[in-house]
């Protein structure tokens, strides 16, 4: 029987488990404020790795970064009727610009009360299209490509760490084009580039694909998403790509002369994601005994714990140490100089040595005083944490090999998270279902991670669309995407009998 470094395990409570990985594995705690949580130093460094890696991408593609504002005055908003009821729910307002003492209490002066309330960022579409409304007035100005790295505020209900919390962090794209050709290119073109990255990058693979009509962004003419499925069998919308077609050029007025001197709506798009992929990364690859952090992400690949017994002998370790460490930066592997940590904090290397396990740390090394007089190190793999027997696999290995092979165990070590990952969603997606009574059998209660179903249907809309939402609500499931690889619908609709036009993904989400 192993003994796991969790007290909690992905069997016997999920969810318990996925707070006690973000808590031991020092990602995020609580700040005080409902809903809103403090990043610690290996969550954001994980993050500011995400950044960097998708920045570039980002930037690649001809997109400049910029920044607008935290506060939003509430008649943008108002401007777009559709937009401003999707997220008029989740809307932190604020009225006064003053506090005074009333009472021995803070209180909200009423001289200070705002002429006009301003609306705490939820997303930026109304206030960059007021923007581009002043940027843009002929065909010459087009495209315009921007790209801003934020906080936004939406005031959730139910919050859980990264998945769905009311302050988060992401990075949202707002483009201008003069066609509707132009505008849809660009729409999947970014939806390919979180594909890629959620794969590449992270190791977590996707499925990209059109949302449904009572799943798109509000004021969106077409809704893309990457859906990544988690252990326990849910999924997860991990990144998003809106056409919007002129539904906020139509409201912001953003109009330029085309080449024939008319007078033409810009075709608009805006595309995001966020923190929540810290959550997805969280749930796809870690495990009983903590975080797996994918190499490219990670803010430290390889960790050199010296076992020092606070003897005279212990210099000579940290000496030993870090020339291993000096060594390993002289490598690149993804395009990069080897991140390596010589961690010499006084605790004991036992305790060190299961802390970025917990973290997830691709690579360990212990170097104890028997290692040194070998000239070897002790290995620990993040991906294959026990041998077959149960016990802890740290391999020794000289330390001119371990150096000379560090870089092709991190390329293994990203490989084998995302071939892991890849395998259990494809052997968790089902494709047989060809009735609404099976689909009530796949997702039954005692089925407690039935993962996904591909099912025919017939793409409803409306009143129509409605019934068939209520109907899987009943089932706590909903519409993930129509995946762009499907194959092509053949026979009946399961929810309509109606002749099926598409495949469409079913599952449970967060």
């Amino acid at each position: 029987m192993i003994k796991h470094a969790l007290n909690v395990t992905r069997e016997a409570d999920f969810a318990a488990w996925y707070q006690a990985v973000i808590s031991e594995a020092d990602m995020a705690e609580e700040s005080g404020v409902r809903g809103c949580m403090v990043i610690r130093p290996w969550g954001y460094g994980i993050w500011e790795r995400i950044q960097r890696l998708l920045d570039d991408r980002i930037k690649a593609t001809g997109h400049e970064n910029c920044y607008f504002p935290l506060f939003i005055p509430l008649s943008y908003f108002e401007k777009e009727a559709e937009h401003v009821d999707g997220f008029a729910k989740e809307m932190a307002v604020v009225t006064h610009h003053r506090l005074v003492q009333k009472d021995g209490r803070l209180v909200p002066d009423p001289e200070a009360k705002l002429e006009e309330p301003l609306v705490v960022r939820p997303t930026s579409e109304t206030v960059i299209g007021t923007a581009f409304s002043r940027w843009i007035q002929s065909w010459r100005d087009l495209p315009v490509l921007i790209n801003q790295w934020a906080n936004v505020v939406r005031w959730e209900m139910r919050t859980r760490m990264f998945l769905r919390t009311s302050e988060f962090l992401w990075q949202e794209g707002h483009t201008a084009h003069a066609s509707e050709a132009e505008a849809r290119e660009e729409t999947l073109k970014m939806l390919e580039v979180y594909r890629s990255f959620a794969e590449d990058c992270l190791a977590m693979p996707v499925v990209a694909g059109e949302k449904p009509e009572n799943e798109r962004f509000p004021g969106a003419v077409s809704t893309y998403s990457i859906e990544a499925m988690m252990q326990d069998g849910k999924a997860l919308q991990a990144g998003t790509s809106h056409f919007l077609g002129t539904t906020f050029s139509s409201a912001q007025n953003i109009r330029f002369q085309n080449a024939e001197g008319e007078l033409e709506l810009a075709q608009t798009t805006s595309w995001g994601v966020s923190t929540r992929m810290i959550g997805g990364v969280i749930m796809v690859h870690g495990d009983d005994d903590g975080l797996r952090v994918p190499p490219r992400i990670a803010p430290w690949q390889i960790v050199i714990v010296p076992m020092l017994r606070d003897q005279p002998e212990d210099q000579a370790l940290v000496d030993y140490c870090k020339t291993l460490q000096q060594e390993l930066a002289l490598f690149s592997v993804f395009g990069e100089p080897v991140r390596a940590l010589l961690d010499l904090r006084p605790a004991k290397a036992a305790g060190k040595r299961w802390g970025w396990v917990k973290k997830g740390a691709p690579i360990v090394i212990e170097v104890g005083g028997r290692d040194m007089a070998g000239a070897n190190v002790s290995v620990i793999r993040r991906d294959r944490l026990y041998r077959e027997d149960g016990k802890l696999d740290s391999a020794v290995v000289a330390r001119a090999q371990f150096v000379d092979e560090a870089t092709q165990m991190l390329e293994s070590i990203q490989l084998a998270l995302h071939m892991q990952a890849r395998e259990r969603m494809d052997a968790n997606i089902r494709r047989d279902v060809t009735d609404f009574a099976g689909l009530e059998a796949a997702f039954a209660e005692s089925n407690r991670y039935p993962g996904w179903v591909e099912v025919n249907w017939s793409k409803p809309s409306g009143a129509e669309l409605d019934k068939v939402v209520d109907r899987l609500k009943a089932l706590k499931l909903t519409f993930r995407n129509v995946p762009g690889d499907a194959a092509a619908a053949e026979g009946a609709c399961i929810f309509t009998g109606a002749p099926a036009v598409e495949r469409i993904l079913v599952a449970r989400a967060y």
